[in-house]
């Protein structure tokens, strides 16, 4: 196909977009692991070493982004730069996945503002765009599948209905909420074969059955090579079971408080986009275009809120999955306009108006956020967004155990911080790598106490690392405490304190035999053990 002067200008100007961001991103690619990306490395590590999830790893996160990990791991290397580097790929991809689904829809113009849209949006520290959550894994499988989808209603092609369900299969597989993509690709294609007031079923039932065969796949494959690996009924606890408990923790009212919180922190920086974006939702009354495919775009929209409320935990990064519903509405907001000057008594000049509006407001946003894309070093942009948790910290502490113990010692971390796992190279002695849910208000948290404790009693691990920071553990007021008082009992008969990380301003490392006798003077450490020689 022969391109025109218009679409070479737009592709050259979605390539500047995509690299811009690429840079942003490679120049923080060293930024320090935090939690949930440590669990997926760590997971992913322990898959390229042909253990399965949920051996050593207890997640109630279904497997998908696991394994996109050990891809990523597996191509760039086992280290937060190689991680970093291939979300930048997983970003760039994104990004224009988001431009071609607008641009189908909408045009050249739509597709761009989208595309721009959606990378300084997913890139801003706002919804920790940074950090390799599952939620940037979700956003790439649905994009794809909706995608193919549109094509495989306009070409009647029963293999893309097929292959479109594989990715939002896929979607769902990298986390929960993916499925309400799948859900939105169903009913999508069942509205798209509604006409005269009726459905016609005969041609709607292999279209179906295509996608949602396909949108089953990888769910299924994936039980039936945990049953086989002999990790299913692990898995099944985590990822339904407790998964069920966890969602039901939080109540309206408290879920409402988190949304109006969070909300305020992932839109300000970037109010005047999302304001963009609400003109682009009312293009459905304004604007005949945006009104034609006022299902897809109100559908989409709506089931994109609705993946981030589950359990109305509201945390930033899972906002990552409205982000390209956002984006696109933009994209509408913006093409309308300039359609709507075009078509009206209006000079033609002031056709440019939206374009210069929209620029005006994406430029504000990377002026707001010029501190954190430009100028700090990845050390203290991690600071900057985590404050006080042990992310810095926890690099020093695995390369400490990975250098005083043989590959095959096991370590156990009594807190949340599985980066040190992933750091160290070294097995967990349990699979609790979290202690929030041992802290929860559910049924099952006495139980996985007991658990915890009897598992690494077993392991006999070289080393025991107590995380003593308030944010890696979650403790509330009525919390078992059961953990607690076995860890004060465990460590100080069979182990010897060799090392403590006072996250003092600047972080102090203390190891050997200083260790015993010194006071951390933050109210934030972490205390290193190992086996005693008398234990063994």
């Amino acid at each position: 196909m022969k391109l025109n002067a218009r679409q070479y200008w737009t592709y050259g100007l979605l390539l500047l977009v995509i690299l811009f961001f690429a840079l942003i991103r490679f120049h923080l690619r060293q930024c320090p692991l935090e939690r949930d990306e440590g669990e997926y490395a760590y997971a992913g590590q322990l898959m390229l070493q042909g253990i399965p999830p949920y051996q050593l790893v207890y997640s109630m996160k279904l497997p998908g982004t696991f394994a996109a990990y050990s891809v990523i791991l597996a191509l760039f290397g086992q280290t937060p730069g190689g991680i970093h580097l291939g979300l930048l790929l997983v970003n760039a991809a994104t990004t224009f996945l988001v431009f071609l689904l607008t641009r189908r829809l909408f045009g050249l113009l739509a597709g761009l503002v989208a595309a721009a849209s959606y990378a300084l949006l997913s890139t801003s520290p706002s919804v920790l765009g940074f950090a390799g959550h599952a939620t940037h894994f979700v956003v790439l499988s649905a994009l794809g599948g909706i995608l193919l989808l549109l094509v495989a209603i306009e070409t009647k092609r029963t293999w893309l209905f097929f292959a479109s369900g594989v990715l939002l299969g896929l979607a769902f597989l990298m986390k929960q909420p993916g499925i309400l993509f799948a859900a939105f690709g169903g009913l999508y294609l069942v509205k798209c074969e509604y006409r005269d007031g009726r459905i016609d079923w005969r041609a709607l039932a292999p279209k179906a059955g295509a996608l949602v065969l396909g949108t089953v796949l990888p769910f299924a494959v994936t039980c039936l090579a945990l049953f086989a690996a002999g990790s299913f009924q692990k898995f099944w606890f985590w990822t339904f079971q407790y998964s069920r408990e966890y969602a039901s923790l939080i109540g309206i009212r408290e879920g409402l408080l988190n949304f109006r919180r969070t909300a305020h922190q992932v839109v300000r920086p970037a109010l005047w986009i999302w304001a963009i974006a609400g003109v682009g939702l009312t293009a459905l009354g304004w604007n005949h275009k945006a009104r034609a495919q006022g299902w897809f775009l109100a559908g989409f929209f709506l089931f994109s809120c609705v993946a981030v409320c589950p359990g109305f935990y509201f945390r930033q990064h899972y906002f990552i999955l409205m982000l390209p519903a956002i984006a696109l509405l933009a994209g509408v907001a913006v093409s309308a306009a300039r359609q709507g000057l075009l078509e009206g008594r209006h000079r033609a000049a002031w056709a440019v108006l939206p374009i210069l509006v929209f620029l005006v407001a994406f430029a504000q946003c990377i002026f707001v956020q010029r501190g954190y894309f430009f100028a700090m070093d990845p050390l203290t942009a991690c600071q900057a967004v985590y404050g006080d948790n042990p992310f810095p910290e926890a690099v020093q502490v695995g390369d400490y155990l990975k250098s005083h113990s043989v590959p095959g010692a096991r370590i156990a971390v009594v807190g949340s911080e599985p980066e040190i796992y992933f750091y160290a190279h070294r097995h967990s002695a349990t699979g609790y790598i979290y202690t929030y849910g041992l802290m929860e208000r559910q049924t099952f948290a006495l139980e996985m106490q007991q658990e915890m404790i009897a598992e690494i009693e077993a392991a006999r691990p070289e080393f025991v690392l107590v995380v003593n920071v308030p944010m890696s553990f979650g403790r509330l007021p009525d919390s078992e405490t059961l953990i607690f008082s076995w860890t004060d009992s465990y460590v100080h008969s069979q182990y010897e304190k060799i090392g403590v990380v006072d996250m003092n301003q600047p972080t102090e490392y203390i190891w050997g035999g200083a260790a015993q006798a010194y006071q951390p003077r933050s109210r934030s450490f972490i205390d290193v053990f190992k086996r005693k020689q008398s234990a063994d």
